[in-house]
């Protein structure tokens, strides 16, 4: 098992079985990695061939095997202030036409291991006060268990934080000790404010209100072109009247049909 062999045929039936399950799409340049991620699984898991462990994925009625699999090839990175134009445009140009006292919801889809909703998170308790947390509604979701999980602790490596001013630090997270020197963990009344879930974006939506603002960053970059669209389009009906949408910055929705305004790069609206 210490040189396990990924044939081309076994690499084609595993991009297809996480095309049909997830939208991702695995070119032929993702072979290796899609070896390296999933080797240490069939290590793991004491399976000799990629052939055994497409039988066992295809045959797992829980899902969960999809769920680990997809999990162990996905590549989640992320930051705090990451593309920091777009918390800039928020606050200019977003926040003021925003009405204090109504409920303001917004979406981190694809937020992996949490940095993206909580910056979103302190942007707006900054700049509408703390008074108003009542009226914030914040989802994140990602496909990924492992990211998710990490998400929801909340906790992170002071070399992760560095964008974060030190006031900003000592106003939203506490400074851990012991075991946990040199880590920050986000504060307990903050991070209730935000619904974490697991989101397929292939599924369907059951949001019960529409968003004011939904970032979904370098996340269709792993899509073709027809599974951006059908996203996109979902991302439309999910956003209230005048809502906005981010993408990432090497992203755009030039060569698809929507029914978004473009505003800025990598900025629309509803």
């Amino acid at each position: 098992m210490l040189n396990l062999q990924l044939s081309a045929k076994e690499f084609n039936l595993i991009s297809d079985l996480v095309y049909n399950k997830s939208g991702i799409t695995l070119h032929d340049g993702k072979k290796e990695l899609v070896k390296s991620r999933l080797s240490k699984v069939l290590r793991k898991k004491n399976i000799d061939t990629f052939r055994e462990y497409y039988k066992i994925l295809v045959n797992d009625s829980s899902g969960d095997e999809i769920i680990a699999m997809i999990d162990a090839i996905s590549t989640n990175f992320t930051s705090f202030f990451r593309e920091i134009k777009h918390f800039e445009f928020l606050k200019s140009d977003i926040f003021p036409k925003l009405k204090k006292n109504d409920l303001i919801r917004v979406w981190s889809a694809g937020c992996s291991s949490g940095e993206e909703v909580y910056t979103l998170l302190i942007c707006f308790m900054e700049y509408f006060g703390e008074k108003s947390a009542n009226n914030f509604r914040f989802s994140a979701t990602d496909i990924s268990t492992r990211v998710l999980n990490k998400a929801i602790k909340g906790i992170y490596h002071k070399d992760c934080c560095k964008k974060i001013s030190l006031d900003l630090l000592r106003k939203y997270f506490q400074k851990g000790s012991s075991n946990f020197d040199g880590y920050y963990k986000i504060k307990g009344k903050y991070s209730k404010l935000i619904d974490f879930k697991r989101l397929n974006f292939m599924e369907t939506f059951n949001f019960a209100d529409k968003f004011d603002v939904i970032f979904c960053r370098n996340v269709m970059i792993y899509f073709n072109k027809e599974t951006q669209e059908i996203l996109v389009n979902k991302f439309w009906n999910s956003l209230k009247e005048e809502g906005w949408l981010f993408i990432g910055h090497s992203e755009s929705l030039m060569s698809i049909q929507h029914k978004f305004k473009y505003v800025a790069p990598t900025i629309y609206q509803k």
